[in-house]
């Protein structure tokens, strides 16, 4: 690759060692070169739960700011 390629998870690393460690270029794998492709259903759940809230929270945050705004007019 060249070296103006850049990986995917925005760390701006741009080398084919990838060592920011993300999974975008092998980086976080095991020293064999493995990496996983697949989640536990355990692991999706949280992963879906932990979205839930970062999207309730990002409402409340919204709602705030309206509220803000409203009060400023």
């Amino acid at each position: 690759m060249q070296g103006a390629d850049k990986c995917s998870c925005g760390s701006g690393c741009c080398c084919e060692s990838c060592e920011c460690g993300c999974s975008c270029r092998g980086g976080g794998s095991s020293e064999r070169g493995f990496k996983r492709r697949y989640q536990t259903k355990a692991e999706q759940v949280a992963e879906l739960e932990q979205y839930l809230k970062d999207l309730r929270d990002e409402v409340q945050a919204v709602e705030e700011k309206l509220a803000d705004l409203n009060r400023k007019k």
